[in-house]
């Protein structure tokens, strides 16, 4: 096997190569940015070597100075992850022609499949089915238009050279296309510096399944089964699981075919994925699932493979990338258990998944009682999320004998969850795994945009965990635990004030009020009559009274006054930057008259674009934005004056 390894790459991805590196006694190289200097990734590995600034295209995506980090260590091979470069043709044959080991597919099947339009009519010749669409050279937008009429809405527009929701638009109807076509080459242009798109018909039910495919240089194809990865907001993958619920024999059996016939028309070696759509109007059936893409690398969801296979898919790249056999045939392979991955982001779901930065000053992902997560993280405790980078902190997995037992593990696991200051969508998380549909297996990719607001609405603080933090106030060396006294507390939000009977406290001291407030809201908490009960733990910290409940932190302080509550920097008509980015369009102009949601602008940041829109009818008082300027978080880019009354 290889003996020592660059990863070309960061966070989790980086950390789970090592873990698996350091396993069979492979010497492992880290490279870095400034904004990374000191990752976990950098601390796990043997050697680090840093090659450039915070930004990723000054970093990350630096072929040449990750190859001369390899050759500097005397790294005999590239492991490159997924994202960055893990699907750049020519870095992998730049990696080859310098005398190293690429881990990875050959670069003549990168590219095969890197272009999805090239990629369809290669599988259509192949036998594999393919959804209906325009994958034509012309790009004029006119031409597209007409495209997409004919198809009949609705349609998406696809960047040919893209992935994970990058340069992808829904479009359902011809008058919103040439606004959709736009940003969607735009973004495409930013992400894949490639504009070109293709058409196709949007499946009205949609179920994402996608097959893991594994060859090596004995022309030897297998695969490891399939995934559900259907939950998906924006395009972007939540929940995945495998197996797929309601995936008969018959239907496995015709998608796992298609994906290794898929897999051999392009010579493959290496891990793949081979994406399909599914119409489930009427349950997943053979002829209804047609070829989406193939991603010529390991993907972010592989644990829920390997937790259902019981094999080490980075070991398969390692031994494949040296010149051995796949270590199975496909008759060894099987299913056992079923496993779900949940994708923990560092982002506020109640601010629109605005992505959420800074230092992990407090940040625990907890084992419940009786249940063994998998945990895939690049971060501990006092790290830095970026804005550089994804947002994607950790990858929680859990693996059960039945779907029903993995899912309740998983809600436990997210409920868990300990990060402060910085917020995460892991409330959002358990919601989503304990809705009914999700557990009935009824659901399709648009699941989570049509119930969106109830899974992100950010939840009020329970009156048990109120309970507790005041009793932490009364007598800190309680600790957190109930006994014997029944509290009453009088809650004040933006709306007024109101009473709520029936929580428990051990304080002793009747008549007893503690004042706290979390920054939004204030509470009063009253002790009174014994009773008994049990309340969430609470930690006292320099800052106040840190408590989990149901996947949220919480971090109360006392007698201080309510907080601003301040959303999505929207101050009286003024728009501030909510994070540092890009502005990459600018849709109004000074003095113009817009209406309450008008786009004003689009900033790009942490590789997604937000759109800032007119708080109310207006005017533009004041513009400070152009394109392609780079701003920083609070900075003043819109101030919209509302329309005054007629007299």
């Amino acid at each position: 096997m290889i003996t020592s390894l660059l990863v070309a790459n960061r966070g989790e991805i980086a950390c789970r190569v090592i873990r698996t590196a350091r396993r069979f006694g492979v010497r492992t190289v880290a490279v870095y940015s400034d904004a990374d200097a000191k990752a976990l990734h950098v601390r796990m590995a043997d050697e680090a070597v840093h090659i450039g600034p915070s930004p990723a295209r000054e970093s990350y995506l630096r072929g040449d100075k990750i190859i001369e980090a390899a050759k500097q260590t005397g790294a005999e091979a590239i492991h490159p992850g997924y994202g960055f470069l893990s699907e750049n043709a020519d870095f992998a044959q730049a990696v080859i022609d310098a005398g190293l080991i690429w881990v990875g597919p050959k670069p003549p099947s990168i590219r095969a499949m890197g272009l999805k339009d090239a990629a369809k009519k290669l599988m259509a010749e192949a036998g594999v089915p393919v959804t209906p669409g325009y994958l034509g050279e012309d790009q004029d937008p006119k031409r597209l238009k007409r495209e997409a009429d004919s198809i009949g809405y609705p349609v998406l527009i696809k960047a040919v050279a893209g992935g994970g929701g990058k340069g992808m638009r829904r479009v359902d109807g011809a008058a919103g296309f040439d606004e959709a076509l736009e940003s969607a080459k735009r973004e495409a242009a930013s992400s894949f510096g490639d504009d070109r798109v293709l058409i196709e018909k949007y499946i009205a039910s949609p179920r994402h399944i996608e097959v893991q495919v594994f060859g090596d240089a004995q022309g030897n194809v297998v695969h490891l089964f399939e995934r559900d990865c259907s939950l998906q907001r924006r395009h972007q993958k939540v929940i995945e699981e495998a197996p797929a619920p309601g995936m008969d024999a018959e239907t496995r059996e015709a998608v796992c075919s298609a994906a290794v016939r898929a897999a051999k028309a392009v010579n493959y070696e290496n891990a793949g994925t081979i994406e399909f759509i599914a119409d489930a109007s009427e349950g997943l059936r053979p002829d209804r699932i047609w070829f989406m893409e193939m991603n010529t690398r390991l993907q972010v969801e592989h644990p829920v493979t390997e937790e259902i296979t019981g094999q080490d898919l980075v070991e398969w790249q390692l031994r494949v990338a040296s010149g051995e056999k796949l270590p199975k045939t496909q008759d060894e392979l099987s299913i056992n258990g079923h496993a779900i991955e949940a994708r923990l982001y560092a982002e506020d779901p109640a601010k629109g998944f605005l992505p959420s930065v800074g230092r992990l000053r407090y940040f625990e992902l907890r084992r419940p009682y009786r249940i063994a997560p998998r945990i895939e993280t690049g971060v501990e405790q006092d790290d830095e999320i970026s804005v550089f980078y994804d947002p994607m902190i950790a990858k929680l997995v859990v693996t059960a004998n039945s779907r029903e037992y993995a899912i309740e593990g998983l809600a436990k696991t997210c409920a868990q969850v300990r990060c402060w200051p910085v917020r995460t969508n892991a409330e959002f998380l358990k919601r989503l795994l304990e809705r009914p549909e999700f557990g009935a297996a009824d659901f399709d990719t648009g699941f989570i945009g049509r119930n969106l607001n109830e899974l992100s609405t950010a939840s009020e603080p329970r009156p048990e965990v109120l309970q507790a933090v005041a009793m932490m106030v009364v007598d800190p060396t309680l600790g957190g635990k109930a006994d014997d006294i029944r509290a009453t507390y009088l809650s004040r939000d933006r709306t007024g004030w109101g009473w709520l009977e029936g929580f428990r406290l051990n304080s002793g001291r009747a008549e007893t009020i503690v004042k706290l407030t979390d920054g939004a809201s204030s509470y009063n908490v009253r002790f009174d009559e014994p009773s008994v009960g049990t309340l969430p733990w609470v930690e006292q910290v320099p800052e106040g009274y840190l408590v989990d409940d149901d996947g949220r932190t919480y971090l109360f302080r006392e007698d201080e006054p309510r907080g601003t509550g301040t959303t999505h920097g929207l101050h009286d008509g003024e728009i501030e930057a909510p994070m540092p980015g890009k502005v990459t369009a600018v849709e109004v102009s000074q003095g113009e008259k817009v209406a309450k949601g008008q786009r004003l602008l689009t900033l790009e940041a942490m590789k997604m674009e937000h759109a800032l829109t007119a708080p109310f009818d207006g005017t533009v008082a004041e513009l400070n934005a152009t394109p392609g300027a780079q701003v920083t978080e609070g900075q003043l880019l819109v101030r919209v004056e509302a329309e005054q009354p007629s007299s």
